[in-house]
């Protein structure tokens, strides 16, 4: 458990890595705000941490949305207190031939992955700075690094956020702010077995000739990395695009 406890905001929150996040940072001894667009899915995760005897709220909101973005984080701030850390796990991914991607698609892609983690940064700044503490971790993809056939639009909004959050790093270094991003490559979430069920991706077994490590990779790969990144002792660890990949990508 960290020597301090403080206050984290997870978008994404309800399902898959968002939640995988919200729970090792719950463990950790952290107070919870779940931000999710399925306000269902945000209350039900934090209910259970409540379950587990961990300080959490669940809030639903579209990070696309500026105005909702200030809503959430004043919910969390009024409930929880100032938010310190925060992790963007809200996404929109999926395949579309680069070719037949529509301006509407584009900019959606654009508005939740990029957008929404930059309205989300914006947000929890403030009481960062105030405090002259905080820690950001975006959670990017692989994608972003090296590119993905029929994501072009996913592709180009993650290496974007990885981009962003260099950028916040170095502007926030010096007021005791880290903000580092992770990007998974092929992870065992909801969002996989849908697009495998819906023929977009190869069945694991194929999926894992590509990974070194020899499996898929795992929400909880994800969160432990997420909660180290996140920790006091992560103080001196900013502007890295840390890779939870097992191997996949060197």
């Amino acid at each position: 458990m960290d020597d301090v406890n403080r206050v984290a905001v997870v978008t994404g929150g309800g399902s898959g890595l968002g939640r995988s996040i919200a729970e090792h940072l719950a463990r950790a001894g952290h107070s919870v705000a779940v931000l999710d667009v399925n306000g269902d899915s945000a209350f039900q995760v934090a209910d259970d941490l409540q379950a587990a005897r961990a300080h959490a709220v669940g809030i639903c909101a579209d990070v696309s949305d500026q105005a909702a973005v200030h809503r959430a984080f004043e919910t969390a701030r009024k409930s929880l207190g100032p938010t310190e850390i925060l992790v963007t796990s809200a996404a929109l991914a999926g395949f579309t031939k680069f070719e037949e991607i529509t301006l509407d698609e584009w900019n959606r892609y654009l508005a939740v992955n990029l957008t929404g983690t930059f309205l989300c940064i914006q947000a929890a700044l403030p009481d960062m700075v105030a405090s002259q503490w905080g820690r950001i971790v975006t959670i990017s993809s692989a994608a972003g690094q090296n590119g993905a056939v029929r994501q072009g639009h996913y592709s180009a909004t993650k290496g974007g956020v990885i981009a962003m959050t260099k950028t916040v790093a170095a502007e926030y270094a010096a007021r005791g702010i880290t903000a580092n991003t992770v990007p998974p490559f092929v992870i065992d979430t909801p969002m996989l077995r849908e697009q495998q069920r819906a023929n977009k991706l190869p069945p694991a077994e194929m999926l894992v000739r590509a990974i070194p490590a020899g499996r898929l990779g795992t929400g909880d790969d994800v969160a432990a990395t997420c909660a180290f990144l996140c920790s006091e002792g992560a103080g001196y660890v900013t502007g890295q695009v840390i890779g939870v990949n097992g191997g996949a990508v060197l």
